[in-house]
């Protein structure tokens, strides 16, 4: 199974405004550019986000993620009428298993910061595409709050684009001494 987070963030390092608002990323869009968005989102099986997230994607006039199964950590008690949301209240390397277990390979961790950095605690995110908007928002959701654990990443590539926008892609780096320790 393999975890990719997908995710846009200001120069400065926010995914949202500090009231939750994402309205600086439609200065962004554009109509003969998706991004890649298109392409990645076909390559997924299954989206997992937090309850935030989940609460944004339900002020869109339409479900942002259709067609894919979305698993929203949470420990809050939701109710929805839509058959491809899950509810998790397991910790995220428990919940995983289970995901994998259903027979998803290709997953695609939306956010946010504090789910983030649950994944990264535990060393579940394989690769990282991140869009640098060009922008600096001064204050807001940070992409990796505090504390964040370290984590070493190599890059894949890179790409820059019309608007400004900046796109990396980087994927967790296989750490030679974990093989060595482990096998002590």
């Amino acid at each position: 199974m393999k975890v990719t987070l997908y995710i846009a963030t200001s120069l400065d390092g926010y995914i949202a405004r500090s009231n939750g608002e994402i309205d600086w990323l439609s200065m962004f869009e554009a109509q003969e550019e998706d991004y890649g968005y298109a392409a990645f989102y076909q390559s997924i099986d299954a989206i997992v986000l937090g309850s935030k997230t989940y609460e944004l994607g339900l002020s869109f006039d339409q479900w942002p993620y259709p067609d894919k199964k979305s698993f929203v950590f949470t420990q809050r008690h939701f109710k929805c009428d839509r058959n491809d949301v899950v509810f998790i209240s397991d910790p995220v390397n428990y919940a995983l298993s289970s995901i994998e277990a259903e027979g998803f390979k290709n997953i695609w961790l939306v956010g946010g910061g504090a789910l983030i950095n649950s994944f990264l605690k535990h060393s579940l995110i394989d690769e990282y595409i991140i869009s640098i908007i060009p922008i600096i928002l001064g204050d807001g959701v940070r992409l990796f709050p505090p504390p964040t654990p370290e984590e070493k990443l190599e890059m894949m590539n890179s790409k820059q684009y019309p608007s400004g926008l900046i796109q990396v892609h980087y994927r967790q780096k296989q750490n030679s001494d974990k093989f060595i320790i482990h096998n002590l």
